[in-house]
């Protein structure tokens, strides 16, 4: 991976995929603990840390809509099931040693604070990791664009996306012999190649924002610490 400038804030987007581990569906709580360590780790080491939770473990409003559900109706589900993930790592931060605070776009103040870009910062500058659930509290927009939305109002470093694999290819790998890996890529030839780094929306975010995106594999142990300080298998996506 090319070299990057010194990580003093980042948005980590994870799936709700990555969460569930080898189940069908739910969370894996050893995966749950595991990434709870590595973030309180990169905490610790000086780095603020804000997460972006996806909900597909639970709930997939796009799946729902396919279905025959009202497609606003069935975003709103999926951001539910956001908050569910959000409230359960950032418990599990809580017991690694850090502190966690689940900050809401839909406001649900007995479950967890509500967002606003002043509380996310004065969280994160007073060493609080926030996961950052409800997408961006309306439908119709992915948790990629919540993450790269995110990331451009806490002016973020880079935008590093935890997925199933370790980078951009140019096919998917897991069905695709030979598909050709990407160390780094211009936001241009992204898409000019048409890789589904991130949605349309989020992409255009993180672009017009000047956020570097790095997209690495999130089961790879200690891969997140090893992304930020440079030395991680991983791909970068930049101007």
């Amino acid at each position: 991976m090319a070299t990057l400038p010194t990580i003093k804030r980042v948005l980590l987007k994870v799936s709700g995929e990555a969460l569930m581990g080898e189940g069908d569906f739910g969370l894996d709580m050893a995966v749950l603990d595991r990434v709870a360590k590595e973030v309180v780790a990169a905490s610790k080491n000086g780095t603020e840390v804000a997460i972006v939770v996806g909900g597909g473990n639970i709930f997939r409003g796009v799946a729902g809509a396919a279905r025959g559900m009202d497609r606003a109706t069935a975003d709103h589900m999926g951001m539910l099931a956001t908050v569910m993930n959000s409230v359960a790592l950032a418990g599990a931060i809580d017991k690694a040693g850090g502190r966690g605070r689940a900050l809401s776009a839909i406001p649900m103040e007995a479950i967890c604070e509500t967002y606003t870009r002043s509380r996310a910062l004065e969280r994160l500058a007073g060493g609080d990791v926030i996961v950052c659930a409800a997408g961006t509290g309306n439908p119709f927009f992915t948790t990629d664009t919540a993450a790269a939305l995110r990331a451009a109002e806490l002016d973020c470093d880079a935008l590093l996306k935890g997925t199933q694999v370790d980078g951009v290819y140019d096919a998917d790998p897991k069905t695709t012999p030979g598909a050709k890996r990407f160390e780094q890529l211009t936001f241009a030839d992204a898409l000019a190649r048409d890789l589904k780094v991130m949605d349309t929306a989020a992409f255009a975010l993180a672009r017009d924002a000047a956020i570097p995106i790095i997209v690495f594999n999130i089961h790879d142990k200690g891969a997140f610490g090893d992304v930020l300080e440079g030395r991680g298998r991983a791909t970068l996506v930049s101007d």
